[in-house]
């Protein structure tokens, strides 16, 4: 688990880093805002000593442990806690992090599942004093790291759609053995990111309509826009979906043209053979009285009526279109 802290106000900033939860302590910014970041939510003792500290409730300290928790959003007395989760791409896979907020009057805490400096546009803005955060609250802290959270979304979808439109080009590629195995785990990626943001449109809402002194009237144009752009983030996640179906309709059509095709020429050969077969049968039983057996020119005679016959059944089919 690593601990960091932020302090700042409209005349500076300063950051500090601790191995403890009482060292971070000591760090607290009475007068202005702060923020404490900590990642890695597997310390349980550091984390229910910060718990301690500020009031934190124990169902809110097994949500943040919880990695498997949804989206939500749950006003207390003291504070607001939301939980979603962080998506990002490492080496072609999507890597899901749980992050957790609890919003206090003067505090930001955070919490990240995966060890990762996520929120590192955040800090330089504070420290290089750039736009208005450090003349807001912490209730504008909380919409921006939500909001770096939910444009991260977007750059995942970007990918994912470039990855999309490649494969609607190899959908009709009838020798593309590694198509179906990456398109079906395309589709359980988009799956996943499914359950990890229509849950999160809700609680955006639901944040919405909270009347809470920690959330400015001024800022709910800014949660409002976040708010949309999950919504958007959403139903792009649902028209992929529908384009990876549509995907896979055109490659079982591919493949089921194919494989009518192959039985269409595997009946046609078969169909030229059955009056062959007998012929070659009916002069393949070796009886004593059959008067062609005699004849010097049976043989020949027998090959060219096969042959005229296949090459008239052939002509028969072309007439007809059926090859």
């Amino acid at each position: 688990m690593q601990l960091s802290i932020i302090g700042y106000d409209p005349i500076g900033s300063w950051t500090r880093t601790a191995a403890a939860v009482d060292e971070l302590l000591q760090y607290r910014n009475p007068a202005g805002i702060t923020w404490i970041n900590v990642e890695g939510t597997d310390g349980g003792e550091a984390i229910t000593r910060l718990a301690e500290a500020y009031n934190i409730h124990p169902l809110t300290i097994e949500d943040i442990q919880n990695a498997e928790q949804r989206p939500k959003a749950e006003e207390f007395d003291q504070y607001l806690f939301i939980c979603l989760k962080a998506i990002s791409q490492k080496d072609g896979e999507l890597v899901f992090d749980h992050i957790s907020l609890v919003i206090l009057e003067h505090t930001v805490i955070s919490f990240q599942q995966l060890p990762g400096d996520s929120f590192n546009s955040i800090r330089k803005r504070i420290m290089n004093n750039a736009g208005k955060i450090r003349r807001l609250g912490t209730d504008y802290l909380s919409y921006l790291l939500l909001d770096s959270v939910v444009d991260e979304y977007f750059l995942v979808l970007d990918a994912l759609g470039d990855r999309i439109e490649k494969f609607e080009e190899r959908a009709v590629d009838e020798n593309d053995c590694g198509f179906i195995p990456e398109l079906q785990n395309t589709k359980q990626k988009l799956l996943h990111m499914r359950r990890v943001i229509w849950p999160l449109r809700e609680s955006l809402s639901l944040l919405l309509k909270m009347d809470s002194p920690l959330l400015s009237r001024d800022l709910m144009p800014f949660f409002k826009d976040l708010q949309e752009n999950a919504v958007q983030a959403a139903e792009t996640v649902e028209t992929y979906r529908e384009l990876m179906a549509g995907v896979m309709e055109v490659n079982l059509s591919v493949m089921s043209n194919r494989m009518n095709s192959v039985m269409k020429v595997l009946t046609i050969i078969s169909t030229l053979f059955i009056p062959l077969t007998f012929i070659a049968g009916v002069y393949g039983m070796n009886f004593a009285n059959m008067p062609e057996l005699s004849n010097p020119y049976a043989y020949p005679v027998t090959w060219g009526v096969m042959i005229v016959i296949a090459l008239g059944m052939l002509f028969f089919f072309k007439r007809r279109h059926w090859f």
